[in-house]
């Protein structure tokens, strides 16, 4: 399996910090945002990584980063995003990459306690699909969230006012490699992106969508209250630490 960290965007929402910088290279706790994704996947076991980014600081991944020898890996490979199209949009930009193999997508701002490697064990078993993880947390109507009828998730509602569940779609995405085909009909939403929830959607009205809760906690750090928030857990419990 293939990892893809999806590291662009222009991170208007942390301006003026997101001035001068990409979001993903601001530092949580004593690390740039950059390296916890990147060893979510490098822990599961996955080491062919695709970083794609954006912005007028898509250099400075390449002088952090270099080929990766910092996570044990011999090459990283990068791509660039254009302005702002939405997750799926970004996710395109790797079918040269992820060819015909199965994929693991993380967003580049997500940060999570402990490991998915279970997770991407049991994905790499599944036959086809799609596989997401999510958590129970406080404010879901920030998130993609999951509507649940029993054990099966009939429906993901984007950002909706009144959540139907306590659970968001955290950003760790599976995918078979009929995702692409699937982003390829997607229309542009209200905020003029290809919205991520749209692709998870395509699965749940195929029957090829599997879920499972993610273990430990999980934040994303694109706000400056959940970038503190981030900080401070890893500050406290260590999380996802190098080597």
């Amino acid at each position: 399996m293939k990892g893809i960290v999806l590291a662009g965007g222009l991170g208007t929402r942390m301006y003026p910090l997101t001035k001068i910088t990409n979001k993903h290279l601001l530092p949580v706790y004593n690390r740039p945002m950059i390296y916890y994704p990147l060893q979510t996947l490098v822990s599961a076991g996955i080491e062919d990584i695709l970083l794609v980014t954006g912005g007028n600081n898509a250099g400075d991944f390449l002088r952090l980063l270099g080929n990766g020898n910092e996570f044990g890996l011999k090459h990283i490979n990068y791509t660039y995003q254009e302005g702002e199209g939405g997750i799926a949009a970004a996710l395109s930009l790797a079918e040269f990459f992820a060819e015909k193999d199965k994929i693991c997508v993380i967003l580049g701002d997500n940060i999570i306690e402990k490991t998915i490697r279970k997770a991407v064990e049991a994905f790499e078993r599944q036959k086809e699909g799609a596989k997401i993880m999510i958590k129970e947390v406080p404010d879901p109507q920030r998130f993609g969230v999951p509507v649940l009828e029993g054990d099966k998730i009939v429906k993901i509602e984007e950002k909706p006012k009144v959540p139907k569940s306590k659970y968001a779609v955290t950003g760790i995405y599976m995918y078979d490699n009929t995702v692409f085909d699937i982003v390829k009909t997607l229309k542009p939403s209200g905020r003029g992106e290809l919205e991520i929830t749209d692709v998870n959607n395509a699965y749940i009205e195929r029957g090829q969508l599997t879920w499972e809760i993610l273990d430990g906690w999980w934040t994303d750090a694109g706000t400056f209250d959940s970038l503190l928030r981030a900080s401070q857990l890893v500050a406290e419990t260590g999380a996802n630490k190098l080597g």
